[in-house]
C-alpha cells in the first residue's frame, strides 16, 4: 500500500498532472499521510501517546554494559549530566557539532547522550577511517571539539582546537581539562559555520536557541531543566528515560547528528538529522516491534553507520539494556556469538553480512527472539537461515536521509516473498515515475519518502539538497518535502512493496552505501593511471564485490600497479570502499554518445594468477589452509602460500568464514585480526603454530578428528572406556 495524492493538491503544481483521489493512511505503524512535523514546533520528546510515556526505567537496572564496565540507569544519568556540564563550559550548545572519535565502549554511549544533553549535535569520526578522510569530515562539519579516548591514535585528532579524552566508562579524568586543551576556545555553529562565543554557547540550551520566540524559549528551558533533573540520578524512576531527556534539552528541530556518507563528487557528504526525526523513529519502534525491560540488545554497528542510532538508543528509551560489542568482537564471528551467548542477548540488528558472520560461527543463539536485518537487500536464503521457532525476523529499510529506517515488516515463511514491509509512524511512501506521478500496481518506479523522518539535507550543499529533497505535492501542507531515494521499487498487486535495485550509480556492499564516483576519483588521481572506473560484480561466492577498472598511463601495465593503487585507496577511503580486484584495460568501453558504458565493463577473471609467484604448500597445515581459501573464495586454481588473501578478493565476511573453519578444523581459538595481520597462507600457518602452547601438531589434531568422525557410537564408547581411569 502506498500513500496517494490528497484531494487538495499543491496549487503551485499543474492540476492536470495530479490524480484527484482521497488520501489513504499509511498502514502498519499508525502512519499518517504526509509529515506531521512543523519546523521548529517539536520538543525532541517522544510524541504524546507513544510507548515512551510509560514510567521511566528502574534506576538500579543495568542500562549499558560492554568495554568500560556496566552502568545502571542511575549511573548513566549521572555521567551524562557530568559530561554535559563540561561540554557546556567548553562552548557546546544548540547547533554546535561535536566529533566523537571513540572506541566501542560504554563511554561512547555516555558521550553521545552528553552531547545531546548539552544541546549539541554529534558527528561520528570512526577511528578505523583514514586520517585524511576524518580531516575532511571535521573541516566540512566545522568541528572545534572532539571527544576521544586514550586508545585512539592521536594523529586522527591532530589540529582540532579542543580535544577531550574520556575514560572507557565515559568519565572526564581530573586533569583532562588542562592536559589537552583549554575550554575557552570558540566553537563553530552548525547553522552559520562561524564561531560562537564560549560565554554564549555555555548558557542554557533554551536561551541559546530561541532568541526570537519567548514562548518557545520557555518550553525549551523547561525541557532542559527537566533533563538536568533527570540526569541528577535521584532514582525516583518516574521521569523521562535518558534518551528522551537528552533529546529534550534543545528544540525538536535542532540538529541531532551529522553522518557522512559516500559522495559522488569524491568528497563525503554530511546528512543533517534533526532531533524530532530521531524521536519519531524511536517512538515508532518502541510501539512496534517494541521492547521489554528485560530485553538485552547487542550493539554491533559502527557509530558512523546510522543504524547504530536505533540499537544504541531504543533499548534505553524502553528501559532495556544495551550490550556494546567491541570492534574486535563485532568483526569476529565466534567472538560475537560467544558474547551473545554469555550476555543472553534477546535482540540484535545487523546487515546481511554480519548475520552471515554469526551463522558461519555456529548459528544465531536461540535466545535472540527479535532479529532485525537491513542496510541492503535481504536474500531469501539468509532469511530462511534466520527464521527460527520463537523468533521474529524483521526486514527493515531506509536511507540515511530519512533517519535510519522508514519501513519495517515481519518476514514470512519460505513460501512468501520478501518485501520492504510497511511505513513506520508519520511516514509517507510514494512510488513515482520519471514525471513525478504515481505508478500503477505492478509498474516499477522510484521510491520517494516524506514525513517526520526527513533530514534537513546535505551540510553545505544547497544544490545537492534541492536535487534530492523535493517539494511534496501529496502532503497537503505548504513547505512539505519528500526525499528521492534513487531506489527502484514495485507496488505488487497484493500491496507489497518490492525492492528492485538502484536507479543510479550508488551501490551497497555489506550494508554500506557507496558512490562509485568517489572510488573513481581516487583511482584517477594516481600518477600511473590514465582513465579509471569502478563497478560491482558478483564474486565466486555469489556476493557482490567492488572492482576497479584502470587504463594504465603506459602499456603493458607496470609491475606492482595494483599494490600501489590499493595503498592509495586505503589512505583515502574506508576499507569497505577498497575494491577487491583490479582489471586493466586498453581503453574504457564507451556508448555511441561517448559516455562510459558501464554495462560493457568486463567481469573479472577470478581465477587469474596473481602477480605473486606461486609457491606450493610445504606443510600439512599450509595445505589445509590453502584448500580452505580456495573453497571460501571460489578460486579454482591452486592457492600459493604467498598469495595475499585480500588481493584474491577476500573481505571481512570471507575472513570470518576462514577463521570459523580454522577454529573448527584445528580446535584453535584464533582472533579474526590474526588473518588481517598475516594475510598469506604461510603467515597464518606460522601464527597458528605460535598460538599452539601445548606443543600439539595442528595437522595431527585434524587427522585425529577425521579418524573420530569415521567411528560409530559403539567404537567411540570403547575408546573412552580404555581411556577411563583404572581401565
Amino acid at each position: 500500500m502506498v500513500t496517494t495524492v490528497p484531494a487538495t493538491p499543491n496549487p503551485s503544481l499543474n492540476p492536470s498532472l495530479i490524480p484527484m483521489s482521497a488520501p489513504e493512511p499509511v498502514p502498519g505503524f499508525g502512519g499518517e499521510t504526509g509529515p506531521a512535523r512543523e519546523p521548529g514546533a517539536g520538543t525532541g520528546r517522544f510524541p504524546a501517546g507513544s510507548a515512551r510515556r510509560s514510567p521511566g526505567p528502574a534506576p538500579d537496572a543495568v542500562a549499558v554494559s560492554g568495554p568500560g564496565g556496566e552502568l545502571t540507569y542511575r549511573e548513566l544519568y549521572r555521567r551524562v549530566d557530568d559530561l554535559a556540564a563540561v561540554l557546556r563550559e567548553r562552548g557546546v550548545g544548540p547547533e554546535v557539532p561535536v566529533g566523537l572519535c571513540m572506541e566501542r565502549t560504554t563511554g561512547m554511549v555516555v558521550a553521545l547522550l552528553a552531547v545531546w544533553s548539552a544541546g549539541g549535535a554529534y558527528v561520528p569520526l570512526d577511528p578505523a577511517f583514514p586520517e585524511d578522510r576524518l580531516r575532511l569530515m571535521r573541516e566540512d562539519a566545522g568541528i572545534g571539539l572532539v571527544l576521544t579516548q586514550p586508545g585512539v591514535d592521536r594523529r586522527l585528532v591532530a589540529g582540532v582546537p579542543q580535544v577531550l579524552s574520556l575514560t572507557a566508562g565515559g568519565e572526564v579524568p581530573p586533569a583532562a581539562g588542562t592536559a589537552l586543551s583549554a575550554p575557552g576556545a570558540a566553537l563553530p555553529s552548525a547553522t552559520d559555520g562561524g564561531p560562537v562565543p564560549a560565554a554564549l554557547a555555555s548558557a542554557s540550551a533554551s536561551a541559546s536557541a530561541s532568541a526570537s520566540a519567548s514562548a518557545s524559549a520557555s518550553a525549551s528551558a523547561s525541557a532542559s531543566a527537566s533533563a538536568s533533573a533527570s540526569a541528577s540520578g535521584d532514582g525516583d524512576g518516574d521521569g523521562d528515560g535518558p534518551v528522551s531527556a537528552a533529546l529534550a534539552s534543545a528544540p525538536g528541530d535542532g540538529l541531532a547528528y551529522v553522518i557522512y556518507t559516500s559522495g559522488s563528487t569524491g568528497r563525503p557528504k554530511g546528512v543533517e538529522v534533526p532531533r524530532d526525526a530521531v524521536a519519531n523513529l524511536l517512538a515508532s519502534f518502541a510501539d512496534r516491534p517494541g521492547l521489554l525491560p528485560e530485553d538485552r540488545w547487542l550493539a554491533v554497528t559502527t557509530l558512523s553507520f546510522d543504524i547504530s542510532v536505533l540499537e544504541l538508543l531504543l533499548p534505553l528509551a524502553c528501559g532495556a539494556r544495551v550490550v556494546v560489542a567491541s570492534a574486535e568482537q563485532a568483526a569476529d564471528g565466534p567472538a560475537l556469538r560467544a558474547l551473545a551467548v554469555a550476555e543472553r542477548i534477546t535482540v540484535m540488528q545487523a546487515t546481511p553480512a554480519t548475520w552471515r558472520i554469526l551463522l558461519e560461527a555456529g548459528g544465531v543463539p536461540e535466545t535472540i527472539r527479535l532479529r532485525l536485518c537491513g542496510g541492503e537487500a535481504l536474500p531469501r536464503d539468509l532469511a530462511d537461515a534466520l527464521l527460527a521457532p520463537g523468533a521474529d525476523l524483521w526486514n527493515v529499510y531506509g536511507p540515511t536521509e530519512t533517519t535510519v529506517w522508514s519501513t519495517a515488516g515481519i518476514v514470512g515463511p519460505p513460501s512468501a516473498g520478501i518485501d520492504l514491509g510497511e511505513a513506520i509512524a508519520r511516514t509517507s511512501l510514494y512510488v513515482l515515475d520519471d514525471r513525478g506521478l504515481p505508478v500503477t500496481d505492478g509498474e516499477a518506479g522510484e521510491l520517494h519518502i516524506g514525513g517526520a523522518g526527513l533530514a534537513r539535507g546535505y551540510r553545505g550543499m544547497p544544490a545537492r539538497t534541492a536535487e534530492r529533497f523535493l517539494p511534496d505535492p501529496f502532503a497537503g501542507r505548504p513547505g512539505a518535502r519528500m526525499y528521492a531515494t534513487g531506489d527502484l521499487v514495485r507496488n505488487a498487486p497484493d500491496g507489497r512493496l518490492e525492492y528492485l535495485g538502484r536507479a543510479d550509480r550508488q551501490v551497497k556492499i555489506r550494508g554500506f552505501r557507496i558512490e562509485l564516483g568517489e572510488i573513481e576519483t581516487v583511482l584517477r588521481s594516481a600518477e600511473r593511471v590514465r582513465q579509471a572506473a569502478a563497478g560491482v560484480c558478483e564474486g565466486p561466492d555469489g556476493l557482490p564485490r567492488l572492482v576497479a577498472y584502470v587504463v594504465p598511463a603506459s602499456l603493458p601495465a607496470p609491475e606492482g600497479l595494483w599494490g600501489t593503487l590499493r595503498g592509495r585507496l586505503r589512505e583515502s577511503l574506508p576499507e569497505y570502499m577498497v575494491p577487491a580486484h583490479l582489471v586493466t584495460l586498453d581503453a574504457l568501453p564507451l556508448t555511441p554518445n561517448g559516455k562510459l558504458d558501464r554495462a560493457a565493463l568486463p567481469a573479472p577473471d577470478w581465477t587469474a594468477s596473481p602477480t605473486t609467484p606461486y609457491r606450493a604448500p610445504s606443510t600439512p597445515a599450509e595445505d589445509e589452509l590453502a584448500t580452505m581459501w580456495a573453497e571460501v573464495l571460489g578460486v579454482d586454481r591452486p592457492i600459493g602460500v604467498d598469495d595475499d588473501f585480500f588481493e584474491l578478493g577476500g573481505h571481512s565476511l570471507t575472513a570470518a568464514q576462514i577463521i570459523a573453519r580454522v577454529q573448527s578444523r584445528f580446535g584453535a581459538a584464533v582472533p579474526i585480526v590474526v588473518l588481517f595481520e598475516h594475510p598469506t597462507v604461510a603467515g597464518l600457518a606460522r601464527c597458528l603454530d605460535d598460538l599452539d602452547d601445548d606443543d600439539l601438531d595442528l595437522a595431527e589434531i585434524a587427522a585425529l578428528r577425521d579418524q573420530l568422525d569415521g567411528l560409530d557410537a559403539e567404537e567411540l564408547a570403547a575408546i573412552f572406556d580404555e581411556l577411563a581411569p583404572g581401565s
